[in-house]
């Protein structure tokens, strides 16, 4: 067993400025649905280029808020990227919708335009129509966007984009300028995590941003059990409260909601991180740039995920596709090697449509795409705090975890170990 720290695969980074912001809600009049929560989804709002941005209890919160605003129900059918963490398929069924899953591409793990084609023509010959998509942007980084958009617009789709991997993520467009994801340029909605290994984080929480005011009311309305304080917010109200409209006192439900709300407490950590999203971007993308460097020795046997050359991410992840058949190891045996040397390492994710829930409902399924993806993937150590030093140590251990005892294996080590710089 090694000595050295550990390196977990991600971990959050708070500073003294983020102890002071919480310490000063802390003091003050407000500790949850306060002053704080408003200036927060002001501020991502402004970040993103939204019209506005709605704030939440996790990103799991936020995609089912997202699928309420929508008016998703049991008519309504979801199509979802198999590669992907369990909440992006679950959020739809929360609200009865059934779900289709698309496949994705086996380089990059992000379904794109023609996997989504695929999936809505084996939807129409089953005699069902889709309701929305919800392209995910995995580790950082999008599909072409415009592109899904336009399959989607052209069948009648609605568009969520599932962002909680993409904060601060950027994309080019034919001809056009840098559009920032949230900015729902290209969808009706956009959701967010703020989960300690994201880029930034509230401790716990999520957010909504909307391309319209309409979304937006929906989604504080359905954040807040359903609830409305504004009289004039209907037309029609209920007899029992013709008289009470006008009173401090008055609030109604004109339907049933949860209570998804975020404290001023998270929302202060948010606003202190999201100030240095800038900062921690950079450092991101110069520990994946020493990856790339410090990897390039391993090919083809360890290669990172195929890039999108029109997007420019923050990268919430570092995953790569190893040959596994030809190292002679398993995945497991990698993983527990890293381990050894005190180095964490993930997958991201087992296939949603493998799950023992949706095997049930849904039946098998062939996605030879997710399929080839998951079972190459690894996600190795990416968070603010690492080192050139830490990314040189992962990638040395993982030389040694995968070379098999022979001259070929002692080689590569060799290349691998001299390949800093």
């Amino acid at each position: 067993m090694s000595n050295q720290p550990p390196l977990p695969y991600g971990r959050h980074a708070i500073e003294q400025d983020d102890c002071d912001a919480v310490l000063e809600v802390l003091r003050g009049d407000w500790l949850t649905t306060g002053p704080i929560v408003g200036e927060f989804e002001r501020a991502l709002a402004k970040r993103c280029g939204a019209a506005d941005a709605v704030s939440c209890i996790n990103g799991t919160a936020a995609l089912h808020l997202a699928c309420l605003a929508l008016g998703l129900d049991s008519d309504a059918t979801a199509i979802v990227p198999a590669v992907t963490f369990l909440a992006t398929a679950n959020a739809p069924r929360m609200t009865g919708a059934e779900v289709v899953f698309a496949d994705v591409d086996p380089e990059s793990g992000l379904m794109e335009a023609r996997h989504l084609e695929d999936a809505i023509a084996r939807m129409l010959a089953a005699g069902r129509r889709p309701s929305v998509v919800l392209p995910v942007h995995l580790g950082g980084q999008c599909a072409d966007l415009a592109a899904i958009a336009a399959v989607a617009r052209r069948s009648g789709l609605a568009v969520i984009e599932d962002a909680c991997h993409a904060l601060g993520t950027v994309y080019r467009t034919s001809g056009g300028a840098p559009t920032a994801i949230g900015s729902c340029t290209h969808s009706d909605l956009t959701v967010f995590s703020f989960h300690p290994v994201k880029t930034i984080t509230t401790g716990e929480g999520g957010a909504v941003t909307a391309r319209e005011a309409a979304l937006a009311q929906r989604l504080r309305q359905q954040r807040g059990h359903g609830m409305v304080r504004d009289g004039g917010a209907f037309e029609d109200h209920e007899a029992a409260f013709e008289g009470d409209l006008a009173n401090p006192w008055y609030y109604e439900m004109p339907e049933i909601g949860f209570n998804y709300r975020i404290s001023d407490i998270n929302c202060a950590l948010g606003l202190s991180q999201l100030r240095k999203l800038d900062r921690f971007a950079a450092l991101r993308r110069a520990l994946v740039e020493r990856y790339d460097r410090r990897l390039a020795a391993l090919a083809p046997l360890v290669r990172p995920v195929k890039r999108n050359a029109d997007a420019i991410p923050v990268w919430h992840l570092y995953s790569v596709l190893i040959d596994f058949a030809a190292i002679g190891k398993t995945r497991g045996e990698v993983m527990r090697c890293l381990q050894d040397h005190r180095i964490g390492s993930q997958v991201h994710y087992i296939p949603v449509h493998r799950q023992p829930y949706y095997r049930r409902r849904y039946g098998a399924l062939s996605l030879p795409g997710a399929e080839a993806y998951y079972a190459r993937t690894l996600s190795l150590p990416l968070y603010i705090g690492m080192t050139a030093a830490d990314v040189d140590r992962v990638v040395d251990r993982l030389a040694d975890c995968i070379a098999r005892p022979s001259a070929a294996g002692k080689a590569g080590r060799s290349l691998v170990t001299g390949a800093a710089g």
